[in-house]
């Protein structure tokens, strides 16, 4: 039976409509599932795939790489050997590379924390003893971006995502203002629309002139191999830009293994210029002797290099695929024909973003969560957990196997379905 959009029919056929899906609503929920959706966790099967991450050093002399034992002291930006094979990853320079422990997230949050205690290469006073300090947030986007700024007290304004990035329009006009200290970007398959920034949107940032001379771009690169659809997509080296364009200590670019090894015992990169990374291991001398070095070189010792790691990912790819194509299969199915709800098809990241016509979200995550599937709270991809139009739902199809994808889509689409129809029948 052919679907219509739901503002097309009749009081009369809604309601009709309302009893039929509150009925199949009614019967997923007997069925007490548990799902979660929380997150954009590897599924174990991915996991499974880097076992050789475990056995890539299996006698002292493995330890030891360009002279280094990595088993001792020393160190502090990281092996060599990392900076290398994030570099040839990144694009970028190995000397522009600090090699860190398992979280890119700690060196987002201590290079913010840094600008607060201390300030950063071009600051004139530590940011904590300003005033005010405002930072741009494209939106939707990752909600620990967020609240790391939050956390400092930075006032936080949104910036609308377009197909190729941030509205570059509005981000050149905000900088002009000098309390505008930064901004945060998921460049390559934003969390959580799965964008790609354009390479024009790229030269943009990388040629801004912020009225703040110590205006910092966090540049998070965090889905920088992660295609699961099609081959690998060239990406600009931010960094190269933003030293063409005369901003050469403007950004910080990071990224990590945690979706290419182990989630939680992965390698991380931060690369910036070298007068920053001067600047910054000064500061983080006081802090720390050195990252696990071991892990480093267990990781240079099992990825090789670029062509390794993208090898490995197309492998990842075959286990993603069919979980994203589940859930764009079925909201295609379910939810097109009812206009209720719009969404991108990415083809790289972990993330499909979802746009319900204004004031949808929270409804239809409450009647989610009340039949067993928990996905990540409304409003988290915005500033503050506020979400302006309570649009936005970010589903992670990554780490349930598909049968169970399936079963919580099937949910999803109810509780969506039931959501609209309350709306539109103005039941409370």
């Amino acid at each position: 039976m052919e679907q219509i959009a739901y503002k097309a029919r009749t009081h009369e056929a809604l309601t009709k409509e309302y009893a039929l899906v509150r009925a199949h609503y009614d019967e997923l929920c007997a069925r007490n599932l548990k799902l979660d959706m929380s997150r954009g966790k590897p599924a174990k099967e991915q996991l499974d795939l880097v076992s050789g991450l475990f056995t890539a050093l299996t006698t002292p002399e493995d330890c030891v790489i360009d002279g280094i034992d990595a088993r001792n002291y020393g160190e502090l930006s990281g092996l060599p050997a990392a900076k290398r094979l994030f570099a040839d990853i990144l694009g970028c320079k190995p000397e522009e590379c600090f090699a860190g422990g398992s979280s890119s997230l700690n060196l987002m949050y201590d290079t913010i924390s840094k600008a607060f205690t201390h300030g950063l290469l071009h600051s004139e006073t530590p940011w904590s003893k300003l005033d005010c300090v405002k930072w741009l947030c494209p939106v939707p986007g990752y909600d620990r971006h967020f609240k790391i700024t939050q956390t400092f007290g930075c006032e936080m304004i949104n910036v609308p995502m377009t197909p190729d990035g941030p509205d570059m329009d509005i981000v050149e006009e905000l900088i002009k203002d000098e309390a505008v200290k930064g901004m945060w970007c998921v460049p390559k398959f934003s969390n959580p629309d799965g964008i790609v920034y354009s390479e024009e949107t790229c030269r943009r940032i990388a040629a801004m002139k912020p009225a703040a001379k110590d205006f910092t771009l966090m540049w998070d690169n965090a889905y920088c191999v992660h295609e699961f659809e099609g081959e690998f997509i060239p990406f600009p080296d931010i960094i190269g830009l933003c030293r063409e364009a005369g901003n050469p200590d403007m950004v910080y670019e990071f990224a990590s293994t945690s979706k290419v090894t182990l989630a939680g015992a992965g390698i991380s990169v931060m690369a910036a210029s070298e007068a920053n990374l001067k600047y910054m291991v000064s500061l983080m001398s006081i802090q720390m002797i050195s990252a696990d070095k071991v892990n480093q070189l267990r990781h240079v010792r099992y990825l090789k290099d670029k062509e390794t790691t993208l090898e490995l990912m197309k492998r990842h790819a075959e286990l993603l695929y069919p979980k994203f194509h589940c859930v764009l299969d079925m909201l295609e199915a379910e939810i097109a024909p009812l206009e209720i709800a719009q969404w991108q098809k990415p083809k790289g990241g972990y993330f499909v973003s979802v746009n319900t016509i204004p004031g949808l979200a929270k409804r239809t995550l409450a009647l989610c969560k009340q039949a067993g599937v928990v996905m990540t709270g409304a409003g988290a991809a915005f500033p503050y957990g506020v979400d302006p139009q309570d649009s936005n739902i970010r589903i992670a199809p990554s780490l349930p196997p598909v049968a169970e994808l399936q079963q919580a889509m099937d949910i999803f689409c109810a509780s969506l379905k039931i959501a609209a129809l309350e709306q539109l029948l103005n039941i409370a």
